[in-house]
């Protein structure tokens, strides 16, 4: 869809599905709810991109194209923070501002 690009990141020992479009100085992470994925934000992630962003869509652990943890059913919501913090770095952006 329109120029998004794909990819996967290594994160805390899984690789985690990136959509991305744009390549302005902010960045605007969109996260997904339960059970959906990326998909979800396809429309938004254009947009954004279009005024000027770079916007970036994941997938979380064991969900979409993102690998699953070796034993999900030990997994937790704060699993989910550290992957995005981890992310984050990953891809070189070191401010958040959330709304």
């Amino acid at each position: 869809m329109e120029n998004i690009q794909h990819k996967h990141v290594e994160v805390r020992g899984l690789k985690l599905h990136v959509a991305e479009i744009g390549s302005g100085p902010k960045a605007v992470v969109f996260l997904h709810g339960f059970p959906e994925i990326w998909y979800t934000w396809r429309h938004q992630l254009v947009s954004v991109a279009s005024k000027g962003y770079r916007a970036i869509a994941i997938d979380f652990r064991g969900y979409g194209l993102s690998e699953q943890p070796a034993e999900p059913e030990n997994e937790t919501f704060i699993e989910l923070v550290h992957d995005v913090v981890a992310l984050l770095d990953s891809l070189a952006i070191d401010k958040v501002i959330s709304n």
